[in-house]
């Protein structure tokens, strides 16, 4: 850019002869173009072209003109060291990058004094400064394969030019320049804005100051003076003190200093203006009222510790909130009211202090999540509402992350895992392929839990909307609506960084959406965020949010001091650790968290009274309450907050009368039929034995799963003594088995759909094909897909083959299948499985725990393993071979019974390899992670004594 005419118009001018530059080259016989922003000489007035601007302006000139399949781009760039540069360049259309800068920078490291003494200390690994520039590499490809994976896009050549991006900030003209296609509902800063911005930036480089230091401009971490934190050391002091001295003079300074902090989030450029006189405040609703839609995010026991986690469910249970369990199960002494409490202390929760008699630690929510951590039958029925994570505010498309050192012997038996283990969930999209799937397991937890609603979390982003109105007809009770500046406290940087929107705009497309198709009384919207105070639930709700989560500032107004060190288990009051000796500075008190709760409700109240309203149902909905606040900041002028001040209706229905609706109900189901049923009611009732025969159909879904939940409901997961012996015949449509508990013997001559045995915690399920079908079993697929999703326990017997992602997540389950579709295996952290036919590609990708036997008669299963975790070894430990042919003999046996019953013969291929067991125990693998190496199943060096005490045991 030359500026020695002046700034304005600069850039476009630029950006303008670049293009025509660009177009000139690929007509005169160019391939690749090399867009470079070096320079022999650098000059103040001289700035360099924005190159994601320079990259995306040239792409989409070219395509105009006809002429982008004739070149390449290639950017040779100062401006690009992270992984989401990287990412735009190449979404923008640029198909190699030379981070010249970056590369420098890794090769002055390397000469640093500093370096030098570290690696001469044995503190850092030696490394050359080739090595150091091929690390880098390396972690920028690192962090593009999982961008490309959470987008669920395979290749990189696809990701060239798609624009999966939306805009925050830039104006049309920008857009329509650079990024024409992407999404921006606000507008923002246009080329003359932009220009003024890079100068200023550019201008910092030729300081002296500089020269000798660079600036850290605080954007990750907290520095003073740097880039404003919406949680920032002063913030959480403020607020401890108003929280645990009860001092309302110290919460009016709490609101002060958030009236006056920076811009920092949309709902910032609002301001309320009424259309009514103030009121009273004793006519405005009560704040126990008030608090009753508050709830606290979804932070899991194990990325929290104990107090934390039973702290807070304890203070939202006395308000009449709701607290949400996260992923990882909960313990279930915490579902029960304390009557032992003496001076704060009980000896049922003995690290805790503050208690009452009559309190409760239970979660009013609980999470289900991709990875399924701790969700049994039991933990669902002891729900007041169930969540589904689809995806996380803060980094959308990805599961959650707990590091091996926070997984301690307790965490690990309540998510059925290993100490020391880390614990990743998958992405959501391995759970949830489409709104059918998702109606689909709203279906399952209203089958297991009646009593229960199930929300459904969704990320802000543009579209949410269509999505939305899908939950609504899927027959979800409330959509929850999670913003990007959400917590999270063990991912790294490039998962929480550029994911998510802003609530403000998810919440708008939402309300509108479902009310324009006539959802909305359907469905309680309950939004999250960054809330902090009264103004946030105000400006929320005259969005038209219900109801209002509050995370982070839970955290802090218990304890945290936001030492922003959550994932190393280091945290110095004990909020974010699983350490003991932390674990016992925790500060916080339930009292602290009722306290800041009734603040906000107070100023909730007090902003009603100003705008002469008296309750919340009167202002949820009302936009045109709201109006854009003067300030003068030069880089906010521009924005366009029409789309968040507009309106197409109010809901017929109060908020009131919307979220005291009945739960959604699944309509009538054959598990209603088979409770009706006196005998299987006494034997449930009276822990007897009972054997029934029913004919199933496809359209009989989740069979089984409410049963159990009255099992689990009043014995817990392995406290009954009966047992229920139900043989199906015919077709059982999806998720047959869902939730099974002990005491449950499941049959099913016949087929089933997809999702059978989905979160079975014990019982057995054996499928075998009817007669006469004209095929052989062990040849045809019998089971759908994403059978054990998340199986805590029991045993599954198949004759015949199953669909893809067999066993995926599985925990504790044991299941003989004949053959399997692509990922069998996938993310499984304990049981074990036995294939005895061939399987699809990318077994055992993410298994970190469990084993698993599979038969490989024309030695071609080896390709098809993914590698990166498991050790692939044949069956040589003499507790392995016991297991696998004990596990193949109760398939036989399982089918003898059944077609003995039925004039039937057993499983073929079972039979043949037990009669044949010295010619086939070689033909098997053994699937093995690091967490099984030295288990006596997988090494040979444990020995014989082992193998007496398992045959004893199993005797």
């Amino acid at each position: 850019m030359l500026l020695s005419k002046g700034l304005d118009g600069s850039l476009k001018k630029a950006i303008n002869r670049l293009c025509e530059a660009a177009d000139e080259a690929v007509r005169g016989g160019s391939h690749l173009l090399i867009l470079s922003d070096r320079a022999d000489e650098l000059e103040p007035t001289r700035p360099a072209i924005p190159i994601l601007l320079a990259a995306g302006a040239v792409h989409q000139h070219l395509i105009q003109n006809g002429l982008r399949m004739s070149a390449s781009i290639i950017a040779d760039t100062a401006q690009c060291f992270s992984t989401h540069h990287f990412a735009c360049l190449i979404g923008y259309g640029v198909s190699a990058v030379c981070p010249y800068l970056a590369l420098e920078t890794c090769r002055q490291w390397r000469l640093s004094a500093k370096a030098e003494n570290m690696m001469r200390n044995g503190k850092m690994p030696t490394v050359t400064i080739e090595q150091a520039q091929k690390n880098f590499g390396k972690a920028i490809k690192a962090g593009l394969l999982k961008i490309l994976s959470k987008m669920g896009i395979s290749l990189l050549s696809s990701y060239c030019g798609a624009q999966i991006f939306e805009i925050y900030g830039l104006g049309k003209e920008v857009v329509d320049i650079a990024f024409c296609g992407s999404v921006s509902r606000v507008g923002g800063l246009n080329l003359d804005e932009l220009a003024r911005e890079s100068l200023s930036f550019w201008v910092k480089a030729f300081s002296e100051d500089t020269a000798r230091r660079l600036e850290n401009f605080g954007f990750i971490q907290f520095r003073p003076g740097g880039e404003y934190h919406g949680n920032n050391p002063e913030m959480s002091k403020l607020l401890h003190k108003a929280v645990r001295e009860k001092n309302e003079n110290a919460f009016s300074v709490y609101q002060q200093h958030l009236a006056n902090r920076p811009v920092n989030v949309l709902r910032d450029l609002l301001e309320f203006a009424s259309d009514r006189p103030s009121i009273p405040v004793g006519k405005v609703e009560p704040a126990s009222e008030i608090v009753q839609r508050f709830c606290t995010g979804g932070m899991s026991l194990g990325a929290i510790s104990r107090e934390t986690h039973e702290s807070i469910a304890v203070a939202m249970n006395r308000i009449g909130g709701k607290s949400n369990s996260g992923e990882g199960g909960e313990d279930p002494v915490r579902w029960r009211p304390l009557s032992d409490v003496v001076d704060g202390y009980s000896s049922t929760f003995p690290h805790l202090k503050g208690l009452r008699n009559g309190d409760t630690a239970t979660s009013a929510i609980k999470q289900v999540a991709s990875g399924r951590f701790g969700v049994t039958p039991t933990f669902l029925v002891n729900a007041d509402q169930l969540e589904i994570k689809i995806a996380q505010g803060a980094k959308p498309g990805e599961g959650g992350q707990l590091p091996g050192k926070k997984v301690s012997t307790y965490i690990a038996r309540l998510r059925n895992s290993k100490p020391g283990v880390p614990l990743i969930s998958p992405p959501p999209h391995h759970d949830i392929y489409s709104i059918e799937d998702l109606a689909q397991l709203i279906f399952d937890l209203h089958q297991v839990n009646p009593m229960a609603k199930v929300s459904v979390k969704l990320v802000a982003e543009a579209g949410i909307g269509t999505v939305a109105s899908g939950v609504a007809k899927g027959n979800a009770d409330i959509i929850q609506i999670s913003g990007h500046d959400g917590g999270t406290g063990a991912s790294p940087i490039s998962s929480i960084k550029h994911a998510g929107g802003p609530w403000e705009l998810g919440l708008t497309e939402t309300q509108q959406t479902l009310i324009e198709n006539g959802l909305r009384e359907r469905v309680v919207l309950r939004v999250d965020g960054g809330f902090k105070s009264g103004v946030d639930v105000m400006l929320a709700a005259a969005m038209g949010a219900d109801e209002y989560g509050f995370g982070s500032v839970a955290m802090i107004a218990t304890g945290c001091i936001m030492a922003r060190i959550c994932h190393t288990n280091n945290c110095p009051v004990g909020v974010a650790s699983q350490r003991e000796e932390l674990r016992a500075r925790f500060p916080g008190v339930p009292g602290d968290l009722v306290n800041f709760f009734l603040y906000v409700a107070e100023e909730v109240r007090g902003i009603l009274t100003q705008l002469g309203y008296e309750k919340l149902d009167d202002i949820i909905g009302r936009t045109d309450l709201l109006r854009p606040r003067h300030i003068s900041l030069m880089k906010t002028q521009q924005l366009d907050l029409s789309y968040l001040l507009s309106s197409v209706g109010r809901p017929k229905w109060s908020s009131t009368k919307i979220r005291q609706q009945n739960v959604h109900t699944n309509g009538p189901v054959l598990d209603d039929i088979l409770l009706a049923d006196p005998q299987i009611s006494d034997a449930i009732e009276k822990e007897m034995e009972v054997k029934k025969t029913v004919q199933i159909y496809n359209v009989d879904r989740s069979v089984c799963g409410r049963i159990a939940g009255v099992i689990a409901k009043k014995y817990g997961d392995t406290g009954y003594a009966g047992r229920l012996e139900i043989l199906f015949t015919g077709s059982a449509g999806q998720s047959f088995g869902c939730f099974l508990t002990p005491g449950m013997n499941i049959r099913l001559v016949g087929e089933s759909n997809d999702y059978v045995a989905k979160g079975m915690a014990g019982g057995e399920i054996v499928i075998t094909p009817s007669d006469k079908t004209g095929f052989v079993p062990e040849d045809a697929t019998i089971v759908g897909n994403t059978c054990l999703y998340g199986a805590t326990g029991g045993r599954l017997f198949v004759r015949g083959k199953a669909g893809e992602r067999f066993a995926v997540r599985n925990s504790l389950a044991e299941a003989v299948v004949e053959g399997t579709g692509d990922h069998c295996c996938e993310y499984m952290t304990g049981g074990c499985v036995v294939v005895l036919g061939k399987v699809g590609r990318n077994v055992a990708a993410g298994m970190t725990g469990g084993l698993a036997y599979l038969l490989d008669e024309d030695d071609t299963l080896i390709p098809k393993v993914n590698k990166e975790i498991v050790k692939i070894q044949r069956v040589v430990a003499p507790v392995g071979q016991l297991q696998l042919k004990q596990l193949i003999e109760a398939h036989v046996e399982r089918f003898g019974f059944l077609h003995d019953h039925l004039n039937k013969t057993g499983s073929t291929k079972g039979t043949a390899v037990l009669n044949e067991w010295e010619k086939y125990l070689p033909l098997f693998w053994q699937l093995v992670p690091p967490s099984e190496e030295d288990s006596p199943e997988a090494n040979l060096e444990f020995g014989d004594r082992t193998i007496e005490r398992i045959t004893v045991k199993s005797a």
